[in-house]
């Protein structure tokens, strides 16, 4: 049973309830992230992700995760290119209880000063450990290879020199532009009463005023860039990035299936020929970004310098021959039962539900219907995928990153 409501402010409710559980997972999602990010700004969504945390008006840092804790609750927070969300899993006897605290977190953040000048120090390790993170920074220079320096092509965690200069003014404002109720969905999914979701989502962002989301229009340049960084390490990583479909396009599903073939597990080309054949790579895989006016397919690596350039040109000979021969219709098959198999595990999961749910609405203002995406698979024909194929892939706009202890940039 799914329901939805619409508060009178603008805040958006939807509600999956799943008979049977124990459980429930509840989220706050907002329509924010890097891609809506200025300069000046570049890295502050994170940062409030992480202020969120630290302290309301009733209750300090250490109060909150207490209060989860004494609740045997689970309480996380994520930021992406276009969207953060908070969200608490509890057992259902204890949802009201978690909410409450989810929601005050969400709503009454007082950003105190000494816990903001503690948390710039944890957010600069952070951004130490993507560096050492020799696979994160490879895939964050691709984004930027892929679309400069602005919205998508941002990391997320922004520079250190941004993060040391945030204020809690900054904070606030940026808050007042983007967390407004318009912007806001709130997800439940689990073994929970529809009308008490509801209750208890009217009850907390009911109160919140009507304000108009402050409009950010994303101008997407896609630049094909080349981007290299030489660290002394012992393996290289290298990445791919082709421009990808956008989130809504009809090619989207069949865009899923041809990257299932290409990258997306044990029996893909790409781990058949350059782990299992050529024994080039431990890590080769692919994966497709899909966002409102674009997005990204990408192709990963690590492997040992000294055989960078042949596992380069392995990587793109396998995407070459996907691109000449298309797919046969045993791995169109295969990969068309993955995308479908994963879909239904995901309903027996409450996060994954609180999310897949909270994200529909939240992008499209309609409701996830599982039905409609199951019949859309089925229907999809390997000249889908093969049409998808001719879609996704433009050699002549592809961009490029490498990091590891190499002489030069990996070129295509």
């Amino acid at each position: 049973m799914v329901a939805t409501k619409t508060l009178k402010n603008g805040v958006r409710v939807v509600v999956k309830r799943m008979e049977g559980l124990l459980s429930v997972t509840m989220g706050v999602l907002v329509g924010t992230g890097a891609a809506f990010e200025t300069d000046k700004e570049d890295g502050i969504s994170h940062f409030i992700e992480h202020m969120q945390f630290k302290g309301t008006e009733k209750r300090t840092a250490f109060g909150i995760s207490d209060a989860f804790d004494a609740l045997g609750a689970q309480v996380n927070a994520f930021t992406g290119k276009d969207l953060t969300c908070y969200y608490a899993k509890a057992t259902s006897d204890h949802a009201e209880e978690a909410f409450d605290l989810l929601a005050d977190l969400f709503l009454n953040s007082t950003f105190p000063e000494e816990e903001m000048e503690r948390e710039k120090g944890v957010v600069l390790e952070e951004i130490n450990m993507d560096e050492d993170s020799p696979e994160d920074l490879c895939l964050d220079l691709l984004s930027r290879a892929a679309f400069g320096n602005k919205n998508y092509g941002r990391n997320i965690l922004g520079p250190a020199e941004n993060v040391k200069g945030f204020t809690r003014e900054d904070l606030f404002a940026y808050k007042k532009e983007r967390y407004c109720p318009g912007n806001i969905v709130v997800s439940f999914a689990g073994n929970i009463d529809v009308a008490l979701a509801e209750e208890l989502a009217e009850r907390y962002f009911g109160a919140m005023k009507p304000a108009p989301v402050c409009s950010r229009e994303k101008k997407i340049d896609w630049s094909s860039g080349n981007m290299f960084r030489e660290k002394k390490i012992e393996q290289a990583h290298f990445a791919f990035g082709f421009p990808a479909v956008e989130r809504e396009n009809p090619a989207f599903y069949a865009t899923q299936v041809m990257n299932a073939v290409l990258g997306g597990g044990m029996s893909s080309r790409l781990f058949k020929k350059v782990r299992e054949e050529m024994g080039l790579a431990y890590s080769v895989y692919s994966y497709s970004s899909h966002y409102a006016e674009t997005g990204l397919l990408t192709v990963y690596a690590g492997v040992n310098p000294k055989k960078a350039e042949e596992a380069a040109r392995a990587v793109l000979s396998v995407i070459e021959e996907l691109k000449q021969k298309g797919v046969s219709e045993e791995e169109f098959l295969r990969g068309r039962e993955q995308m479908k198999s994963g879909s239904i595990f995901s309903q027996e999961n409450t996060s994954s539900q609180m999310l897949l749910y909270g994200k529909q609405m939240l992008y499209t203002g309609e409701v996830y219907d599982f039905e409609k995406k199951m019949a859309e698979l089925s229907a999809l024909t390997r000249g889908d995928v093969m049409e998808a194929i001719a879609q996704n892939f433009d050699f002549s706009r592809v961009a490029v990153s490498s990091v590891g202890n190499l002489k030069k940039a990996i070129a295509v």
